[in-house]
């Protein structure tokens, strides 16, 4: 459903908003090892995601990547989402193709539609700091 980087862009996302306040600092490399995702590529996405002002970027010998205290609540998992992977996720034809509307539906398009409206809602309404909570609570997982 969501392209690898943008798994792993959550995936980050989620690690770094996981970790105390006082903590929350966290270099490439630590994301990297902790998401299981190659630290190249890591590294764009999180550049991605700062540019998107969903983390910030710390130049320097203590630098690294962090999510601020109250930024926990406002951020949304749609906002990682639409950082890395766009829109499209909400406009696109559960069949791929290019035509397809609600004049000239797909075989799968009047479901889909219903699907692609509630994932939006689902990840316009997910809060990190939620998403943070059932990690640390032991309820989700992010690693096995």
């Amino acid at each position: 459903m969501f392209s690898k980087a943008c798994e792993y862009g959550i995936k980050a996302t989620l690690y770094i908003a996981r970790r105390p306040a006082p903590d929350r600092r966290v270099s490439l490399k630590e994301i990297a090892g902790a998401i299981d995702s190659p630290e190249a590529f890591t590294g764009k996405i999180l550049q991605q995601l700062a540019r998107n002002g969903i983390i910030r970027s710390v130049k320097g010998p203590q630098g690294g990547f962090e999510i601020g205290e109250e930024d926990l609540d406002k951020l949304r998992l749609g906002h990682i989402v639409s950082a890395i992977d766009g829109n499209g996720i909400y406009k696109g034809c559960g069949l791929g193709l290019k035509e397809c509307n609600e004049h000239r539906p797909c075989p799968v398009h009047n479901k889909f539609v219903v699907i692609r409206n509630e994932l939006k809602e689902m990840l316009e309404q997910t809060s990190l700091r939620h998403l943070a909570e059932g990690l640390n609570g032991g309820l989700t997982f992010l690693k096995r």
